[in-house]
């Protein structure tokens, strides 16, 4: 099953407290597909500049991405500097280039028109909605977005969320949205925007899953390192997305199973800087570390008394 996902491709320079890089491989589109192409095709649509290392495109070949919508063009690429503090669910901004990104507009190709999933990466609402007017027949379309796009362009965002099935946030920005304290009346009102489904990523504590029905929990997976948190929540999307291409979407407990394997592939992402570790991973690593999951998370039925 094809996954359609546009969204950044950037050189992105990090400083945490375990380490420092400079202008190494990141964006979104960038860490959803090296995860998402460990269990299925994924056609990306992005733009670079002249300076994107060759090396990395290669990698995505290899991984059987299909790079015919990446757009390559005279300039630089898109650079976004950070820092983290010792509390790594925050990430304090030091720079922003959008260069090439500036003037991007997403061409799909032909091919790329009928995805059976799309996933709209972080980008501007209004680019999400250029992508959505030129695909057809989705079986599952999935939104990610950030608190930059609630405050700057809320109406816009709003008309992306009516018209997708699955919308991801942070826990902060799900509260911003609607404007409660509440997560499960936030939840609520999110739902009734139009979605089926609401996932709120919550960093180091995991992720939750918000539907008409309930909720479901899936939480992280508990590391002694933890290098970079840049791309857990595009490589969490990744592997969310990439299960279900693989296992189909139409199963209820396939979503949840898929939390999971997006869990599973975020821990994985953060040990390491860029996309480092996913260059490395497995598809018997997930299996192994999914077992664990199972084991953490277990539990009996109460008995009768």
């Amino acid at each position: 099953m094809s996954v359609l996902v546009v969204g950044s491709v950037a050189l992105d320079s990090i400083e945490t407290p375990f380490g420092k890089v400079e202008r190494v491989v990141g964006g979104s589109a960038t860490y959803f597909t090296s995860a998402a192409s460990l269990y299925a095709k994924v056609n990306l649509v992005g733009v670079v500049g002249e300076d994107f290392p060759r090396d990395s495109i290669a990698f995505l070949q290899e991984r059987g991405a299909d790079l015919r919508g990446l757009q390559m063009v005279p300039g630089r690429t898109f650079h976004w500097q950070g820092r983290y503090d010792f509390d790594l669910n925050t990430a304090h901004t030091l720079d922003t280039q959008l260069n090439v990104f500036a003037t991007f507009h997403p061409e799909l190709p032909q091919e790329y028109r009928k995805p059976r999933i799309v996933f709209l990466a972080n980008i501007d609402p209004d680019l999400q909605m250029e992508v959505l007017d030129q695909v057809e027949g989705a079986q599952l379309s999935v939104l990610d977005t950030m608190n930059f796009w609630i405050t700057s362009k809320k109406d816009s965002l709003l008309k992306v969320i009516s018209r997708v099935n699955v919308v991801a946030m942070n826990e902060a920005e799900a509260r911003q949205l609607v404007g409660s304290y509440s997560l499960l009346r936030a939840a609520r009102e999110i739902l009734s925007l139009g979605p089926d489904v609401l996932i709120v990523k919550k960093g180091e504590y995991g992720a939750v899953m918000f539907t008409e029905s309930g909720y479901f929990v899936a939480p992280a997976y508990p590391l002694e390192t933890v290098k970079d948190p840049t791309g857990a929540g595009d490589s969490f999307a990744g592997g969310f997305i990439g299960y279900l291409a693989e296992q189909g979407v139409g199963e209820h407990l396939n979503m949840r199973r898929a939390m999971i394997h997006g869990s599973v592939v975020a821990s994985f992402a953060v040990e390491d800087f860029s996309i480092e570790r996913l260059r490395r991973l497995t598809r018997a690593d997930i299996q192994a570390r999914y077992r664990e999951f199972q084991n953490i998370t277990y539990f009996e039925a109460l008995g009768s008394d």
